[in-house]
Order: C-alpha cells, then structure tokens, then sequence
C-alpha cells in the first residue's frame, strides 16, 4: 500500500452510538478546529494539532478573531474570541505560557477601568455580530463576557496584574445578582467554580442556586417545558437545562439539582442528539453559515457532559 503521509485510522466507535453518529457528523460539517478537537478529546488526536488549528485565528495583538466565535464575524479581535480561544487551550491542557500571556495583555488593553471586560470592543466597527451582542457605546462592563475568562485563568494557576482587578469585578458582580438570566448565571459558576476563594465561592453558589430555582431559570421537567418561561430576548425554545449550568458533577451548580432532576436533564440531552448525528443550537439562528459552526461545538460540548457524568456514548 503507498504511503500517504495520513496519520493511522483510530479505532472506530461502535455503529450507531451517540460517538460514531456525531463523528460523521464532525468529518462532515465542522471547521478544522473543530474536527481536531473532536479527535483529541475522542479518538485520541493530537495537542499539537489542535493548537496548530487555532493559531489561524490568532492576531498580532495577542488576541483572536476570524470568526472563532462564530456570533462574531469579521478578522478584528474581540474578547469573546478570546474566550473561545481559552476554552480550547483548557480542553487540551495547554492554557498557560507565553501564547496565555500575550491573551492577558490583549485582554488588558480592552477591560474597563474596573477591571471587567466588555461584550464587544465598541472600537471594532463594521463587522457582523449577532443581534444578541450589541454595540453599545461605553464598552459597559460585562460579567457574561469577564466571568468565563476569569474562571479559566483561574483553573489553570494564570496570574497576571489585569487579573486581580478582573476577579475583583467578577465577586462584586456576581454577589449583587438578582434578577438574572441563565447565560449569566452560567457565566457566574464558571467564574465560581475556579476561584480561588472556595468558602466565598460556595457560599456565593448556594445563593445563585436558590435564585435559579426562584426565578425558574433551570427547565426541571423537560417533559412539560411550558411550564418554564423563557426569558426575554432568547429564541422561543430556548430553554436551559440543570446540566447546563453544571457541565460536570464537581461544578458547584451540581448541588442546586436532586440526582432525580439531573438524570431527567441528562435523559433530555441524549435525546436532542439530531438526525444527522450533531446536537442543535437553542439560540436565535440569525445566519446560516454561523449556526453550521457553532453545531460542532455544542456536539462537542454534549459528548463531554455526558461522558463527565458516566453516561456511555460510544
């Protein structure tokens, strides 16, 4: 047989199974990145390769953009990219270094003065952003956007000067929530569950959880889902589930939910996985070339809950 320089056929996962129908799904659909990550967390890829595949969206200023994020189009950097780029680097285990460094200072050059950073930099005009993440003049401070990045840094023992500031805004924020929305509680237990004050946090957890419950932010039976409003500005349908604001079961969200609850959340996401093998998106679809990226993601993202939480997948 001639050599071609392809890297040898992992084991295929049996036919049929939630892996092997979301793995046709990825070779068909998903961007490079997307693809490798799928290999890496599933067929045993390659880091290497997955950083390779991300530094394409990499920019002089340390930061990202190119769409990385799909809801942000356009060559220019943003911090949800930014984001996206620290979520990919913790998934393979290598947040940290002078590639994190040079995102710290990106980050800094466009926080607010407390610290916090902004939706989208007001700076970057002229490129397509979702409906959902509008420019608005002032670059208001944003725990949707801080929180998540803050938790990150955090997991991975990141210290940078921004970041004192940064996880200062993060506790004021995060402990004077009252009415909420679920993005932003979730974007609250993924600073949370890294911080590195863990009896603040728990305490912090506790208070959200009753919040969620209160507020009826977390579909508990989702067999009888209008009986869960959903809150203003989300796309009808879209709902938010206890497995989405505890991705794992040593998140701090994870307590908020009786194992009842989260075996019926867990059974409702196995379900969503679609025809094609991908899971779907709930938000708003507003172009079609962004709700083909962002699928892979949260196929990606579905898998792992569920292998996290001891369901069999492949």
């Amino acid at each position: 047989m001639p050599e071609t320089g392809a890297s040898p056929l992992p084991p295929t996962p049996p036919a049929h199974s939630p892996l092997f129908r979301a793995e046709q799904f990825v070779w068909l659909t998903a961007r490079v990145l997307e693809q490798r990550l799928f290999a890496y967390h599933f067929l045993d890829g390659a880091t290497d390769a997955v950083e390779t595949a991300l530094d394409a969206y990499r920019n002089e200023d340390g930061g990202y953009g190119h769409a990385l994020e799909p809801d942000l189009r356009g060559p220019v950097s943003q911090p949800g990219h930014a984001c996206r780029a620290l979520h990919v680097l913790d998934a393979v285990e290598r947040c940290g270094g002078q590639r994190v460094d040079r995102v710290c200072r990106y980050l800094t050059s466009v926080s607010t003065p407390d610290g916090a950073l902004p939706a989208i930099d007001p700076g970057r005009r002229g490129y397509p952003a979702a409906p959902s993440i509008p420019i608005v003049e002032g670059a208001p401070s944003s725990l949707l956007a801080t929180g998540p990045v803050v938790g990150l840094l955090h997991r991975n023992e990141v210290w940078h000067a921004w970041l004192f500031r940064a996880t200062d805004f993060c506790w004021q924020a995060v402990e004077s929530l009252e009415k909420s929305h679920p993005y932003e509680i979730e974007a609250a237990v993924a600073f949370l569950d890294s911080a590195p004050d863990r009896p603040r946090a728990e305490a912090a957890a506790d208070r959200l959880g009753r919040l969620v419950r209160e507020q009826g932010l977390a579909a508990l039976d989702p067999d009888n889902l209008d009986a869960y409003p959903v809150s203003p500005g989300y796309g009808p349908d879209e709902h938010h589930f206890p497995h989405d604001y505890a991705r794992t079961p040593r998140s701090l969200a994870r307590t908020w939910f009786t194992d009842e609850e989260m075996s019926r959340s867990l059974d409702h996401l196995v379900g969503e996985q679609q025809e094609d093998g991908g899971w779907p998106i709930r938000g708003r679809q507003w172009a079609p070339g962004t709700a083909l990226e962002a699928r892979p993601m949260a196929t990606i993202e579905a898998l792992r809950t569920l292998r996290a939480y001891g369901r069999r997948i492949g």
